[in-house]
């Protein structure tokens, strides 16, 4: 385990190994100010895993140098008491597999046809998950239990909650890549019953190189928010967020991910 230095708060690093994907990747876990005070010792907190760890925290893992500063917005939200103290799991792709482990179904455009994205679901509560809950105070129910993640990570985020109903209470899909494998996902999600109890679905309106592009992403994500909205019947579950002239990059996600928190994890 290593301590990172760059990271507001206490982060720490686990090297970690998959027999699932047969590969090895960090798991970065932020812990919540007062985790390791003797007061604090009996509290279990919630958690919110997010894919694409190494974006998360710190500028120099950070794709194109920036981040989603989610230490600094987790810290001074809980500090502020808009949040409660929580604990946040950054799960690392693993660069040159990041679109086979993300993508559950095999595609043609791009073409990636030996995907693994159907192991994602094992790999993260069969491994992931009960390495966290063996090291770490974390509280299991689903209501406490988030899971999140941007573009083809939002896609496997989104994937993982719909084959393990009732796991994951928390639901972060920011920019998600609906467009992969003709749309399969929106397909599924039709057929869906159980969804999470909080869900913050997010997009721009600058995702793609074109505006036509970005507004068939933007169709996409309302289409998705409809079918959510038919099967929970309650406005209060979902949260979408169109945002004007927001691109396709951490900074917007960054931006956003206050919002996000706040929805998901508060009162």
């Amino acid at each position: 385990m290593i301590h990172a230095s760059g990271a507001t708060g206490d982060l720490r690093l686990h090297e970690f190994r998959s027999r699932i994907f047969q590969n090895t990747r960090f798991l970065r876990v932020w812990l919540p100010p007062g985790y390791d005070l003797a007061e604090n010792a009996g509290q279990y907190y919630p958690v919110l895993y997010l894919n694409d760890g190494q974006n998360l925290f710190e500028q120099a893992t950070a794709f194109g140098g920036v981040e989603w500063q989610v230490d600094e917005t987790a810290d001074r939200l809980i500090h502020e008491a808009r949040v409660p103290p929580l604990i946040i799991v950054g799960i690392d792709n693993t660069g040159k597999d990041r679109l086979r482990e993300y993508m559950p179904y095999r595609s043609m455009h791009p073409r990636i046809l030996r995907v693994q994205g159907r192991r994602y679901p094992d790999f993260l509560t069969k491994e992931v998950m009960p390495f966290v809950e063996q090291n770490y105070r974390v509280a299991t129910r689903p209501e406490d239990t988030g899971l999140g993640g941007s573009s083809l990570g939002a896609l496997i985020a989104l994937y993982t909650a719909i084959v393990r109903p009732g796991v994951f209470g928390r639901l972060l899909l920011e920019s998600p890549s609906l467009w992969a494998s003709n749309r399969q996902l929106i397909k599924e999600s039709r057929l869906v019953r159980i969804w999470p109890e909080r869900i913050f679905l997010a997009a721009g309106t600058a995702e793609a190189a074109s505006p036509e592009r970005s507004r068939t992403v933007v169709d996409d994500v309302r289409e998705l928010a409809a079918i959510i909205r038919r099967a929970v019947l309650s406005e209060k579950r979902l949260r979408l967020v169109i945002k004007e002239r927001a691109t396709h990059s951490e900074a917007a996600w960054a931006e956003r991910f206050p919002e996000a928190l706040q929805f998901l994890f508060g009162q």
